[in-house]
């Protein structure tokens, strides 16, 4: 299983946050895609001397590729406002029947209706507590595993073929 950190990172508090949420999954033996890690920063692509538009479209498909390959879409939710970026991975992750799980403890909001209703209706779920949404990622390893068919078992060798001709 392999979830997508979806989550603003554009200061140091976001950043870090983001890595310690992938931490915290990985140690629970779940395999991550954290966008400022897998796919890059701007600002440290710069350094490559590449041009803008290069760097737009190395992090947009490492990034798309990111979700692609990802089972959950784990939205970290804090802020004022949703990140916009955030917005759009959840969005492509909802449209390829990802599991999409929301993550909230500032409960600020512009809406009267707590967050936007196209972002409400996409989340599958939505926890306040680190230790919940562990135990449901947890549930849902287990669901995977149990649901995935090991092909090993099922591969006949060449030899075993001409031994039964």
């Amino acid at each position: 299983m392999k979830i997508y950190i979806a989550a603003p990172l554009f200061n140091e508090i976001e950043i870090q946050r983001n890595v310690d949420f992938a931490r915290l999954i990985e140690n629970e033996g779940i395999k991550t895609y954290l966008p400022q890690r897998d796919g890059g920063l701007f600002y440290d692509l710069k350094d490559l001397n590449l041009t803008v538009d290069e760097i737009k479209n190395e992090i947009f498909q490492s990034d798309l590729n990111g979700i692609k390959s990802s089972d959950i879409i784990l939205c970290l939710l804090d802020g004022r406002t949703i990140d916009e970026g955030l917005c759009i991975e959840l969005g492509i992750g909802y449209a390829l029947d990802k599991i999409c799980i929301g993550y909230k403890t500032d409960f600020r909001s512009q809406d009267v209706c707590g967050i936007n209703i196209m972002v409400d209706r996409t989340l599958s779920e939505i926890f306040s507590k680190k230790a919940d949404l562990i135990t449901k990622l947890n549930t849902l390893k287990k669901k995977f595993n149990s649901s995935r068919i090991d092909f090993e078992s099922y591969y006949v060798s060449e030899t075993d073929l001409v031994g039964r001709r």
